[in-house]
């Protein structure tokens, strides 16, 4: 990085290969949570059906989030196999080591991140 600090690209593998095993094991822990609902109103109540109804959805939508974390931790870990890693795909532009110590699968810079302001009046 051209601030004098580099990133330490072994470390950097290996806390992404830690996390993407950990959420895989996550997923694979909660599975039972995703599973479908049992309908049959003579083994329970309408109230204890909702209520399953409705981990089921938020245990869907985590393992949804999960699978997405996963992808990048994926393709942060392709970057760093390319040498393209700690550099915008956007831009081409380094980006800050901060901004990787914070989140190690980010592919883009800030000013990428961010949002074009404004438009017209």
């Amino acid at each position: 990085m051209s601030d004098g600090t580099k990133i330490n690209l072994k470390k950097t593998k290996a806390d992404l290969m830690s996390m993407r095993k950990e959420l895989a094991e996550l997923t694979e822990s909660s599975a039972g949570a995703r599973a479908p609902v049992e309908l049959d109103q003579t083994s329970v109540g309408r109230l204890s059906r909702m209520d399953a109804l409705q981990v089921q959805a938020m245990a869907l939508e985590t393992g949804r989030r999960r699978e997405q974390e996963i992808r990048m931790i994926d393709a942060a870990l392709e970057r760093i196999e390319e040498g393209e890693y700690g550099y915008c795909v956007s831009c081409g532009e380094e980006i800050p080591l901060k901004r990787l110590e914070l989140d190690p699968t980010t592919p883009v810079c800030v000013d990428c991140a961010t949002p074009p302001r404004g438009g017209t009046a």
